[in-house]
């Protein structure tokens, strides 16, 4: 249990740095598609916030205590956090497209060592989250490709 709230802990700590890196460009973009990218990105963020929600639930039911500070998100994130320099629309599609990528191979570890250990309600909760994860890959690198075209 311990092992799960701690990956638990680090993925909460993923959702809440990846939020900040969508909403952090929002109104400061420049580019292709900007207002397609910015409503595309404030969508991310409120989902990222909901997966950490999840996230945030299942440790308290697990028994443990959720990372609850920015600092604490920072000393214990899996995929770190990008910050904005480069207002570009391509840019940060790209950038948060790294980030994606990044999540979904955390919760594909987090799948396997839940359905390994036999707690299929993590399972479930970690495949859902990593499903959305991959839709989000998916909308980014649909806004680039038709970055390319334009």
């Amino acid at each position: 249990v311990k092992a799960t709230i701690n990956m638990l802990n680090k993925a909460l700590a993923d959702e809440y740095l990846a939020a900040n890196q969508y909403l952090a460009p929002i109104g400061l973009a420049v580019g292709k598609l900007r207002p397609e990218v910015e409503a595309e990105f404030q969508k991310h963020y409120e989902e990222e916030l909901k997966h950490a929600e999840m996230l945030k639930t299942r440790i308290i039911q697990l028994g443990g205590i959720p990372l609850m500070s920015p600092e604490e998100w920072y000393t214990h994130t899996n995929c770190g956090y990008t910050k904005p320099t480069d207002y570009n629309t391509k840019v940060l599609v790209s950038q948060n497209l790294e980030s994606e990528r990044k999540a979904e191979d955390v919760y594909d570890a987090i799948c396997k060592a839940c359905k390994e250990a036999g707690d299929l309600i993590t399972f479930h909760i970690a495949r859902k989250i990593w499903e959305d994860e991959q839709e989000h890959e998916q909308d980014l690198e649909d806004f680039l490709n038709d970055m390319e075209i334009i």
